[in-house]
């Protein structure tokens, strides 16, 4: 048995291992081609063309990574909106996977940037698009990026032992902290806008009009809560800690509750607007569609009885089921469901997909870099007997 106090310590450890050598080799064949890709052109390694704009680069590392990111910002809801002060030791865990994701996640939108090198264009106020929604979605992820490594700052400044330096930031971290919750509310519901300007090119499984912000919404707080439990579980079982299962449950029984309404607007979404009927066409769209569905619907039966709310397997389960249906709701919105017209077609080319994999591979090694050497996960203490 174990016992947890709140105060974070570094893990320590062997940075070197097989696994985190081979993260690296992912990472450094990722920045190959990369590099590659600055010199030669978007052309040189991605498939995308005039039909298909939004390639892998988009649709799983900037909608389903960002998505993927917000157990801090869904950590934050809960602990400093909601006064839910039980769940502060799953904050800063949640946090840095947050960090890395959301960063990772603008740095791709520069990949996909045929004309890179005018990615300032984006904040000049000359250049600004103030109308458009992708500015919108640019801005927010970029200033939201800053407030993450300001509100995460106190880790490093605990490590260097500047606690005056930390004390006069906590001075100012409930004004950072609100912008926290503010602006991944705000992108999170507009890369659900993207899609309704896409009108008709999108099929009726997806194109919910007025309603994917919120759908979209809903379900990054949902992926953030499940990322958290996925997180939780494997740094107990990959680092030999103990399962965070007392913590886990009441924050699963949230998810269930915000879960079984996403699932209602979802339905009723399609009933309404009588796109419902296509789920049975038998194509491929139909296809995917339900696939998606059932893992939103298996953790929902899976974990609707509260027993099984007190079972890390079960809530393991449950947050991969959850995961891949967030994954899978953006994937088919952006690539499946999308048809720009006949003669176009689409298949990551195995650049594009070394590039995701090596992103994931980095994201993974900074994350354990830095829990074995900051003071992120709480720390854990043999109890005395």
């Amino acid at each position: 048995m174990a016992n947890h106090t709140h105060a974070p310590a570094p893990l320590g450890g062997n940075l070197f291992t097989p696994f985190t050598l081979l993260l690296g080799m992912l990472s450094v064949i990722a920045g190959v081609i990369l590099v590659y890709r600055f010199f030669y052109g978007l052309g040189a390694v991605a498939n995308i063309n005039d039909g298909f704009p939004f390639g892998i680069w988009i649709a799983y590392d900037v909608v389903v990574g960002s998505a993927f990111a917000c157990g801090g910002y869904a950590m934050a809801l809960l602990v400093y909106i909601f006064n839910r002060g039980e769940y502060h030791p799953l904050v800063r865990p949640a946090l840095l996977a947050s960090l890395f994701g959301y960063t990772l996640a603008g740095a791709s939108v520069i990949f996909d940037l045929g004309r890179w090198w005018n990615v300032w264009h984006i904040f000049w106020p000359g250049y600004a698009q103030v109308n458009s929604v992708m500015f919108e979605v640019a801005v927010c992820i970029t200033a939201y990026i800053v407030v993450m490594w300001i509100e995460f700052s106190p880790v490093f400044l605990e490590k260097l032992g500047m606690k005056d330096v930390k004390q006069k930031l906590n001075k100012l971290l409930f004004f950072i902290i609100a912008l926290g919750v503010l602006l991944p509310s705000m992108h999170q519901s507009s890369l659900g806008s993207l899609l309704v300007i896409f009108g008709q090119q999108i099929h009726p499984l997806w194109q919910s009009g007025a309603m994917l912000p919120l759908i979209y919404l809903m379900t990054a707080i949902l992926l953030g809560f499940a990322v958290v439990i996925f997180e939780a579980t494997l740094s107990s079982t990959g680092f030999g800690r103990p399962l965070e299962t007392k913590v886990l449950t009441p924050l699963s029984k949230i998810m269930v509750g915000l879960l079984a309404a996403y699932v209602a607007v979802r339905i009723l979404d399609l009933v309404f607007r009588g796109a419902f009927g296509t789920a049975f066409s038998g194509t491929l769209e139909a296809g995917m569609f339900w696939l998606e569905m059932a893992a939103f619907v298996v953790p929902l039966v899976l974990l609707a009885p509260a027993a099984a709310r007190r079972s890390a397997s079960k809530l393991f389960v449950s947050a991969v089921m959850l995961m891949v249906g967030g994954m899978l709701l953006r994937i088919n919105g952006f690539l499946v469901g999308y048809e720009t017209g006949a003669g176009w077609h689409y298949f990551p080319s195995l650049a594009e997909l070394m590039v995701t994999v090596g992103l994931i591979a980095f994201e993974i090694l900074a994350y354990i870099v830095i829990i074995r050497k900051f003071p992120v996960l709480p720390a854990a203490q043999p109890v005395t007997r």
